[in-house]
């Protein structure tokens, strides 16, 4: 399996949403539901694209977009769970 590619927009997205996360202290709550989405990760990144137009008060439309691509593949979801980890300790 190739190595996970991800772009500057995807990276970005998710530094802002992990730093939005664990300056609201919802690290352990984020983390939770996103292991528990890892069977669905594929289902949930297409719901992401449903909620687009409803969810923009963290990411700008092309951000969101770019987070639910890189959630659709599962290696994406330990990313994300990374980098909010890694927000977390550096709050």
């Amino acid at each position: 399996m190739s190595a996970l590619e991800i772009t500057q927009e995807q990276q970005d997205a998710v530094e802002q949403v992990a730093g939005f996360i664990a300056k609201w202290g919802m690290t352990v709550p984020a983390i939770l539901t996103l292991e528990s989405m890892r069977p669905l990760s594929y289902v949930g990144s297409q719901f992401m694209h449903m909620l687009t137009p409803s969810l923009m008060a963290v990411l700008t439309v092309p951000q969101w977009e770019a987070l639910a691509h890189l959630l659709e593949d599962r290696r994406g979801l330990d990313h994300v769970i990374g980098a909010i980890e890694k927000a977390d300790e550096a709050r």
